[in-house]
């Protein structure tokens, strides 16, 4: 999940998650993706961000936060957000989307695959 579960169980302002975000993924940082599931269609699949809390190797889940963010579904089964589309990197596309959100830039925020 993210830094804490119990974001799921309150309402969570948006101002609060883009600054909460912004703290995690600062200009020039790298969000790093990975393919959780993809439809047998290989027309969806489901997205999982993670990035490494600061000054500690643990690694922390923003899917949840982010889907809220971007208003895109988010899938409890895989820990993913769910995207739609394919025949382009769907991660680089979230992470683009992510970082026009957080900084009007969206090359502000690198993405790379684990």
């Amino acid at each position: 999940m993210g830094v804490e579960t119990n974001w799921r169980d309150c309402m969570y302002d948006v101002k609060e998650m883009a600054k909460d975000l912004k703290e995690y993924f600062p200009e020039g940082s790298t969000a790093y993706t990975t393919v959780t599931k993809v439809a047998p269609s290989g027309m969806s699949r489901h997205i999982k961000v993670t990035k490494t809390r600061k000054g500690s190797e643990e690694i922390l889940n923003w899917s949840y936060q982010i889907a809220k963010l971007l208003d895109m579904k988010y899938k409890d089964k895989t820990a993913s957000i769910y995207i739609q589309g394919c025949g382009m990197d769907m991660g680089f596309h979230l992470i683009y989307d992510l970082s026009s959100e957080l900084y009007g830039d969206g090359y502000a925020i690198k993405q790379r695959w684990i």
